[in-house]
């Protein structure tokens, strides 16, 4: 069985930012406790925009499922009606599951390569920057064993799906179509 990520986009309701942040919080907690969680990250919109987007991952669809569909999860929704507008939600499984568009279209390969690996670089580096010296005296598999744990989650709820949303429009884009605009508007957002 494959892990599921369920990720939800939800736009702050004006001034409720705060209690919206709080309940958040809660509900990545109340999460924690269901069987099969795996983790949860929240990505703050880009400059302008007001779109969360949350993420929870479990082990399968069986213990997902559990989560989604308990009394206590159905509470805490309904502890934050007002704090949010237009939800959104999308149950994904495997590698593409972080580059599938809403028309259930994906990318090619090699794009989701170059994704991954623009995500992976930046973080190996500072990872390698920071711990390379402490961990430098560890036999190989114990250095190995403490470093995929460590970036693994940072990789999976933070830089896989912020590349992601920074290249969609290069990722998203087909063959035969110009996209300067797009690509214009990617690299001042990165220089920004």
């Amino acid at each position: 069985m494959s892990p599921v990520t369920l990720m939800v986009a939800r736009r702050v309701a004006r001034g409720r930012y705060p209690d919206f942040m709080a309940w958040l919080d809660e509900g990545r907690e109340l999460a924690a406790d269901f069987r099969g969680y795996l983790g949860s990250g929240v990505l703050a919109p880009p400059p302008g925009d007001d779109e969360y987007q949350i993420i929870f991952r479990f082990s399968d669809a069986e213990t997902l499922d559990a989560w989604e569909h308990s009394a206590s999860r159905r509470a805490w929704l309904e502890r934050g009606e007002g704090l949010y507008l237009a939800p959104h939600a999308h149950r994904a499984t495997g590698l593409d599951s972080w580059f599938r568009e809403a028309g259930g279209q994906t990318p090619p390969r090699w794009k989701q390569a170059v994704a991954i690996w623009l995500a992976f670089f930046p973080v190996s580096l500072g990872h390698q920057w920071l711990f390379g010296e402490a961990l430098a005296s560890l036999p190989l598999v114990l250095k190995v064993l403490a470093t995929t744990l460590m970036l693994t989650p940072v990789m999976v709820f933070l830089f896989i799906p912020l590349v992601t949303r920074w290249l969609a429009p290069w990722l998203t884009a087909r063959p035969g179509r110009t996209n300067r605009g797009r690509l214009a508007r990617f690299w001042h957002q990165l220089r920004a």
